[in-house]
């Protein structure tokens, strides 16, 4: 099995910076691409920024150039620095990862964290 665990959420002032970590961990072998989405009230969940292991990244057009995710292979953890945060960023946010469970298997398994709450508001 495999693990998430997020942290860094809270309540911030529009224009103010939170950064979100993501730690994996359990059995595996290595994990491809890490992530983050969120989730707004009422809102389907969508994606934010994603990195590969390769460090290829995307980024939802809404966060370009106000956040920056960032990951470190070796321990298997990502983090979400976000500036210049608006009332509309807040959200539930969600780590997730496609991790790979043996070197042996071409087939990934999707993982997702519980969550962590941001809230942009003055």
């Amino acid at each position: 099995q495999v693990q998430l665990v997020e942290s860094g959420g809270g309540l911030v002032q529009p224009g103010g910076s939170l950064r979100l970590s993501c730690a994996a961990s359990g059995n595996f072998f290595n994990i491809n691409k890490m992530g983050w989405y969120r989730q707004a009230p009422g809102k389907q969940r969508e994606l934010v920024a994603t990195i590969t292991s390769g460090g290829s990244l995307t980024y939802a057009v809404s966060v370009k150039g106000r956040f920056t995710i960032s990951r470190d292979n070796a321990n298997n953890t990502v983090d979400l620095q976000m500036n210049s945060l608006k009332p509309e960023d807040t959200g539930d946010y969600y780590c997730n990862a496609e991790v790979k469970m043996r070197a042996t298997q071409r087939l990934q398994y999707l993982y997702w964290g519980q969550g962590t709450q941001v809230t942009v508001s003055s």
